[in-house]
């Protein structure tokens, strides 16, 4: 019986864990750095086995590797090199959900040479997006056509029955991510034009969608689109666009919160207070005997009625709960208040909108293509994110195994022979994408 050894106990570990186990028949090694988590997702199964493993014991990590048929690294990114790098030692094959940086794409020759896959990508954005892209992609040029304009835009929100705080939006992980990514800068192709925005000015630049019998949402540009016209072989396309969803209110909300200083990730030394409302005061220089909320209105050039500010309040920024003690700086602070305040309950349910946009021109004809992707999660069970990120991953693990993929080198999930059966594998499991056509 192979054995696979999962790296990290996160939030979306549990549906490839028990995939893995349940569905494919392989025994499973969970590492993790907090054994109580390990312990949970192996949840007494007679092949899984879970240990704690600190990935900075270098001695401990190649043991674990050593001694395994294939690795899935769930780690922060940071470490997906180190692992790849110790695999590629041992020719042990390794997955990720996580995108492909610089010194893992160094890493493909030797990758290469040992006769070892580094499967990267291969969760849901990053991930299934390629993957459903890629299958439209294709299937037009099967046909003689060509791609002149492609939109993707993805976006992890409560479903609308569990939309119920002023963000409309409930964090199913720790928040730190999805901050530091929204001071993320992003490029863009729109008509044959690259367009470019810095991080601070991000949530200047968001639009309004209809997504068919889902709802309006803002989408923003997601970090650089460019290199996709490249990966997906788009060299016709005059425009490449990737974004993210989020519901109304979200980016003007977040763009103030840019410019009030909160994302900010670097101690402030000379701050003594010891309250949100006093970090909030600090940052924007109002004096002490200053109403707080009408200051921040001023500083922010808004009204004290405008929506951003009722956000604020809500939130807690002028209040008097007491800043945590275990961090010290703005970004964590914030990460802790969103945490407490907008996390995703037991009986919420979180939902995941993809939605492809392609312009197809066939010489006599064009056709405008949507391929739209809507997948709830289950309250007391697995959310949606946990699904689309971990199944994909795990589908990968198994056919890589079973000798379906026979690929060497560093690889993301846009080639027919590991796209195709894991989308249909997927939609057996309800994570299905709906298509419509029409001529324009």
């Amino acid at each position: 019986m192979e054995n696979v050894l999962v790296l990290g106990a996160g939030m979306v570990a549990r549906p490839l864990v028990r995939y893995l186990l349940d569905d494919a028949g392989f025994s499973v090694t969970v590492a993790s750095r907090t054994l109580s988590k390990a312990e949970h997702l192996i949840n007494g199964h007679p092949n899984g086995k879970s240990y704690a493993l600190d990935v900075h014991n270098d001695d401990a990590l190649e043991d674990f590797i050593k001694n395994t048929d294939l690795v899935v690294s769930l780690l922060p990114y940071v470490y997906h090199v180190k692992v790849a790098e110790k695999c590629i030692r041992h020719k042990k094959h390794l997955v990720t959900t996580s995108y492909v940086s610089d010194a893992m794409k160094a890493l493909d020759g030797k990758a290469k040479d040992a006769g070892v896959l580094l499967l990267n990508e291969c969760g849901l954005d990053p991930g299934i997006d390629h993957m459903s892209a890629m299958r439209v992609i294709h299937e037009v040029e099967s046909k003689g056509g060509k791609i002149i304009s492609f939109r993707s835009t993805t976006g992890a929100l409560p479903a609308h029955d569990s939309n119920n705080n002023p963000f409309g939006y409930k964090f199913s992980w720790s928040p730190r991510g999805v901050l530091l990514a929204s001071r993320n800068a992003a490029q863009w192709l729109e008509d044959g034009k690259e367009v470019s925005v810095p991080g601070e000015k991000l949530f200047e630049h968001y639009t309004i969608q209809d997504v068919p019998g889902v709802g309006s949402f803002e989408n923003y540009p997601n970090r650089n689109s460019l290199p996709y016209k490249e990966i997906y072989g788009l060299k016709d396309a005059k425009t490449v666009y990737r974004g993210t969803f989020r519901m109304t209110g979200w980016c003007e909300t977040m763009r103030k919160i840019v410019a009030l200083g909160w994302l900010n990730d670097k101690p402030i030394e000379e701050f003594s207070g010891n309250t949100y409302g006093e970090m909030t005061r600090y940052l924007i220089g109002a004096k002490e005997n200053e109403d707080l909320t009408k200051a921040t209105a001023r500083f922010l050039n808004l009204e004290n009625y405008a929506a951003v500010i009722k956000r604020l309040e809500w939130l807690g920024l002028f209040s008097d709960e007491p800043l945590p003690k275990n961090v010290d700086n703005p970004l964590d602070y914030l990460t802790t208040l969103m945490l407490k305040k907008m996390s995703l309950g037991e009986k919420d349910r979180d939902m995941i909108v993809m939605h492809h946009e392609f312009v197809a021109d066939y010489g006599s004809k064009k056709e405008y293509i949507t391929s739209t992707l809507v997948d709830y999660g289950i309250p007391g069970d697995d959310t949606a994110v946990a699904r689309t990120v971990a199944l994909p991953a795990a589908i990968a693990v198994r056919m890589i195994l079973q000798g379906n993929i026979r690929l060497t080198g560093v690889h993301i999930p846009v080639i027919p022979e590991i796209y195709n059966p894991i989308l249909d594998e997927l939609e057996g499991m309800g994570i299905r994408f709906v298509e419509k056509t029409e001529e324009i």
